[in-house]
């Protein structure tokens, strides 16, 4: 079965830098996957890609080594196991408030007798290989989202389900439950609190932890801090940005009309 280099880089003590792919588009997602990410997560939630969109993106990721990704929508088993069915190697699920939402999350993403999950790896079997089935427990990534004030207070019992890989920081729902509102790199010092509470537990217990960030600075401080999975912006917003430099770059070079 083919490797999960997220696993690989984890176990070497290294650190996975991901992608966000928010624009539903193959060759958007192939030219991200050439810029030398370790894994690109398709975002369901709150990006335009669907189930549909899904496939086409996976097939331009799989002509590089980067590991696909999928933030679902929802704890919803069904869509879960459609993403993994597909070929995702890793799903990130939003809104996990407690040991039991965790339980149920996991729960969807193994075969039994680990979990739940129904047979039928459509396109997984071509990206994995042929004995996808016999390893994909041991393989799929689980990243459960901490976001809420429930999450912080379940900390330790969602980190306590067994097959849970890893945790995910949600910095604008985290933000909006303690009360200061949505945006990225935190410096609350509630914030700072919360987030340091949250990957060193998961850290302690020997599991990922993840977060997203707005800038590379932030990234690299939110790495001395232990974490080991570390996003920054989206495909979309770094287009933005990089136009939006481009044209103030110029736009005072320009001759009067």
């Amino acid at each position: 079965m083919r490797e999960n280099r997220v696993r690989s880089i984890w176990e070497s003590g290294g650190v996975v830098l991901n992608g966000w792919l928010h624009v539903p588009s193959s060759y958007a997602a192939e030219v991200m996957a050439h810029a030398g990410w370790d894994s690109l997560t398709i975002d369901l939630q709150h990006g335009p890609p669907d189930v549909g969109s899904v496939i086409p993106m996976l097939q331009a990721i799989s002509t590089t080594d980067v590991v696909p990704f999928a933030r679902v929508n929802w704890n919803d088993p069904g869509t879960i196991m459609k993403l993994l069915d597909a070929g995702c190697y890793g799903v990130i699920c939003p809104m996990i408030e407690g040991r039991e939402d965790a339980e149920a999350f996991v729960g969807a993403c193994r075969y039994p007798p680990d979990g739940y999950r129904s047979y039928g790896p459509f396109r997984a079997n071509l990206y994995g290989g042929p004995d996808y089935a016999s390893g994909a427990n041991e393989t799929v990534v689980t990243m459960a989202m901490i976001e809420t004030q429930e999450a912080l207070a379940d900390l330790d019992g969602i980190l306590a389900v067994p097959g849970l890989d890893a945790v995910f920081v949600g910095p604008s729902d985290l933000g909006q439950a303690l009360g200061y509102g949505p945006g990225m790199d935190r410096e609350e010092p509630e914030m700072v609190e919360a987030i340091g509470r949250i990957v060193g537990s998961a850290r302690e217990k020997g599991l990922g932890a993840g977060i997203f960030t707005g800038s590379t600075e932030y990234a690299g401080r939110m790495i001395e801090a232990g974490f080991n999975f570390v996003n920054v912006s989206s495909d979309a917003r770094l287009m933005a940005d990089a136009a939006s430099d481009a044209v103030a770059a110029l736009s005072g070079r320009r001759p009067p009309s």
